[in-house]
């Protein structure tokens, strides 16, 4: 027997109404609709871009990949003018300051507070490893409009990804 999907599609209606203080008129009132598509967490990962100021050291990440001895893979995120601060997560943006974000193969897998990351499993084949470096709100932070990242490329033969 055959198992069938369904999948359903929904939107989140908002509807905003602004109450004036005492003494004043209401305004005209009006309403914003938010498709899941523009909602936080629906598997999207786009963030606000944060420059990094004028006259303040410009941060750099160097991703470097150690095959481990038993299994898997270590990383190594070497960074430079930046200071991973996972205790002002979610707080205001500070210059050099901030965490990062591991994506393997396109796919956010985690924020990083430290330099180094252990990767279990890496697909057989080409994989792309991404760290980017991020602001204490989240922000990607930027430099001449470019983003802070960078990228390397793992392959991974069957017989080295397999459990010893």
């Amino acid at each position: 027997m055959k198992a069938k999907h369904c999948f359903v599609a929904a939107a989140t209606f908002v509807s905003i109404i602004a109450i004036p203080p005492r003494g004043q008129a209401p305004p005209i009132a009006k309403s914003a609709t938010i498709t899941v598509a523009e909602m936080p967490g629906n598997g999207s990962h786009e963030h606000q871009k944060m420059e990094v100021p004028e006259g303040q050291p410009v941060p750099t990440v160097d991703v470097v990949m150690h095959k481990d001895a038993k299994k898997g893979w270590n990383l190594e995120a070497k960074v430079t003018n930046f200071e991973f601060a996972p205790d002002k997560v979610n707080t205001v943006a500070e210059p050099g300051k901030g965490h990062a974000h591991l994506f393997v193969n396109g796919k956010k897998i985690t924020r990083l507070y430290s330099s180094w990351y252990y990767l279990e499993n890496l697909d057989r084949g080409e994989n792309r490893i991404k760290v980017s470096l991020n602001a204490n709100n989240h922000a990607d932070w930027t430099s001449n409009g470019k983003l802070i990242e960078d990228t390397e490329i793992v392959q991974v033969s069957e017989a080295l990804n397999k459990h010893h």
